[in-house]
């Protein structure tokens, strides 16, 4: 057993309360060299305990233990010498309640073996040995070479890929076997070949921040892959990094992060972060105390007027946004991540939770957004809210405010309606919904975001997300089938607006494989052609499946690691979605710069190529629709055509005039979803004529 010291007399200088964590002393902070490199401030809010002591090793020497004397406003702080880059450290309420003289032996104390110390909150990294954690002292010197200024890509013409640090590479062949599954796996050259091919801007991580297994998980012999279970909001998750960055240390850790970002940036790829500051990984009353738990329980945790535990999150606990203190912490977290590690922006998870002020109600002018607005550096980041969480009043979709993109759930429900449970409905013989939904998911929900002050570019438009069925199983199951999860399949969404085609699963008919394959592009394609910033989940392109799984937060195996395996499917799916991104990129491009804030045309024609009337919009049997769309100043026109039904029909064109002023202009088929596609691509017709659109298809047309 290592027996250290008590040592306050190092401890007694000038220290500050600010800033939280490890800083440098400033000059004249205590006697001696106040540069040293192995001389800190260190402060930590910690309102829930009287005395606090820091606990200390520094590479190669022996745990000490020193108390930090000074107290303002719930913030413990003191100078501590010896506390080099690279020592552990955490926290503890004091033993002792007077300060004893220098190097008078303690009790026994041994942080690695049996005593969990409380992390520091703004520790940068976290030593994890067993269920023992302690923070690092970390530098955050890394040469980040031409990598100086954000790439800040407009939001008009950006496409964010949803992806899992781990499941991205861990099965792709042309990355080496120790480099899969890794950040350095994720910036390798295959991978940016692939961003670049596919045509998507950036890529949005799911957490990343260092997280922990729920118990009952662990009790399984489970994990938790998908990691919305922070643990520290300013360090990195190390088991992420290869295992030479990982015996190396954490600052190695640290800087195959960076260079991760690095390299993404110079190919041009933003780097956002899925971010989770609702709740901690300490986990209900009941759960492991590791850190904010310890340092102050009522504080940094929402509690109702009994005392009790208040849940918004689901997940046992819910950190306290009414407390300035806790807004703090997010706020300088957030700046961490974009000053050190060159962040682009962030997904806030349960985005709602954030922004609930002391009576429990959602607040568009909470302060957290209040400092996000005013901060001259996270208001220039990329902001996207999941705008709910489980609480009273959780779905606030379209109430953030200006600066701010909403995961857009109405976009979500109303693009699957139509495309597939609707679909199911009719071949059922029943009636589905009207050509509504559709209608305001492909024009961005204006109605749902006006009323913000934003545009349709607040609409974050997705069909899929790590949460829920990929893609490939949304058209292969009516069920989820979340056996493997461990809890008798309870878990996870039940109505999830799914087709299965007519057969539940995995299936050799080439019928129903030919049915889902068409679904799957009318899928991708209105996703693309929607005004809106879309999002694709990871996989999606290459027709990724869990086998029916819609909760895989837990299976951190070949079930949701993407499979590069080529197949006839893979090929044609990736072919396609490469396909509409660049038809969607070529359309953005030939608009004028207002679109499509401003200046907008959107002239909605049915069947007949008539302007669509209030009776028409109201009719549940109408599946065919045309949308034409433009811009002031653009360069040229577009017409979707939909037809929803499972007969082809001929629908006429939308009658337009020649500039000449004579005639009619001519309609260009760039793309259909059809497997005519190859054949009719760049096919004439005349605005005012006859088109024969394929039942269940999506004809996109230039003029």
């Amino acid at each position: 057993m290592v027996m250290p010291i008590f040592d306050t007399a190092s401890t007694t200088g000038a220290s500050r309360p600010s800033p939280l964590g490890l800083s440098v002393p400033r000059p004249g902070a205590s006697d001696g060299d106040a540069h040293s490199p192995d001389r800190v401030n260190v402060a930590v809010w910690a309102p829930g305990i009287t005395r606090i002591e820091l606990a200390y090793k520094a590479p190669g020497d022996s745990w000490k233990v020193q108390i930090l004397p000074n107290i303002d406003d719930g913030v413990h702080h003191g100078i501590v010498d010896g506390l080099p880059p690279g020592s552990r450290y955490g926290f503890r309420a004091a033993v002792l309640e007077e300060a004893l003289p220098l190097s008078v032996p303690a009790p026994d104390f041994d942080a690695d073996d049996a005593e969990q110390l409380l992390l520091d909150p703004y520790g940068r990294a976290v030593h994890q040995r067993g269920e023992l954690l302690t923070s690092v002292r970390m530098e955050s010197a890394f040469d980040w070479g031409e990598d100086q200024r954000p790439l800040r890509t407009p939001w008009r013409d950006s496409i964010i890929y949803e992806a899992h640090v781990r499941g991205q590479s861990m099965q792709h062949p042309d990355i080496p076997e120790h480099l899969r599954g890794t950040y350095a796996g994720m910036a390798h050259p295959a991978m940016i070949e692939h961003f670049h091919s596919l045509g998507v801007s950036a890529v949005q991580l799911l957490p990343v921040h260092f997280h922990m297994d729920e118990q009952h998980l662990q009790y399984l012999g489970l994990t938790n892959y998908w990691g919305y279970n922070t643990a520290a909001f300013f360090a990195p998750h190390a088991d992420y990094a290869t295992q030479a960055a990982q015996q190396a240390g954490p600052h190695a850790v640290q800087d195959e992060f960076k260079g991760m970002v690095k390299l993404l940036h110079a190919a041009g790829i933003e780097v956002i972060l899925d971010v989770v500051y609702n709740h901690t990984a300490e986990g209900g009353p009941d759960g492991d105390t590791f850190s904010f738990r310890g340092l102050g329980e009522r504080e940094y945790y929402r509690h109702d007027a009994h005392g009790r535990y208040l849940d918004t999150t689901g997940c046992g606990n819910t950190l306290n946004f009414a407390e300035p203190r806790v807004v703090d912490l997010a706020i300088d977290s957030l700046r961490y991540w974009v000053n050190e590690f060159h962040i682009d922006g962030f997904r806030f998870d349960l985005a709602v939770t954030l922004c609930r002020n002391a009576g429990n109600d959602f607040d568009p002018e909470h302060p957290f957004l209040k400092r996000i607005a005013d901060d001259p550096v996270l208001s220039k980041a990329k902001l996207i809210s999941e705008p709910w969480d489980v609480g009273y009043g959780g779905w606030q979709t379209g109430r953030f405010p200006k600066g701010w993109v909403d995961w857009n759930d109405h976009f979500r429900d109303g693009v699957r309606r139509f495309w597939l449970s609707d679909r199911g409905a009719h071949e059922g013989g029943m009636s589905g919904s009207t050509m509504g939904d559709l209608a305001d998911a492909l024009t961005g929900s204006a109605r749902v975001f006006e009323p913000s002050g934003r545009s349709r570019l607040a609409s974050l438009n997705f069909v899929t997300a790590h949460d829920g069925f990929t893609l490939r199983d949304l058209v292969s199951y009516d069920r989820k089938h979340n056996e493997a999860n461990g809890e008798q399949n309870r878990d996870g969404q039940t109505h999830s607006l799914s087709y299965n085609h007519g057969f539940e699963g995995r299936t050799e008919n080439e019928t129903i494989l030919a049915a889902r394959a068409l679904s799957k592009r009318n899928l991708m394609t209105t996703l693309m052609i929607s005004l809106g910033i879309p999002m694709i989940t990871a996989g999606d392109e290459l027709g990724r499946t869990q086998q029916g799984n819609n909760n895989a937060y837990c299976q951190d195996n070949p079930l949701t690691w993407i499979d590069w395996t080529q197949t006839p499917e893979s090929h044609e799916m990736l072919r396609s979605t490469k396909r509409v991104i660049r038809l969607r990129k070529e359309f953005m491009k030939a608009q004028g710069a207002g679109f499509p804030d401003n200046g907008t045309g959107l002239d909605w024609f049915d069947e007949k190529g008539q302007p669509m009337t209030e009776a028409r919009w109201h009719d549940s049997s109408l599946r065919i629709v045309q949308l034409l769309m433009s811009s002031e100043g653009g360069a040229f026109r577009g017409l979707i055509v939909i037809n929803g039904n499972k007969d082809d029909h001929k629908v006429v064109l939308p009658k337009l005039i020649a500039e000449s002023g004579t005639g009619s202009r001519m309609f260009e088929l760039r793309l259909t979803t059809s497997e005519l596609n190859d054949r009719r691509q760049g096919a004439l017709v005349a605005a005012g004529e006859r088109e024969v659109v394929q039942g269940n298809t999506i004809n996109i047309y230039r003029t």
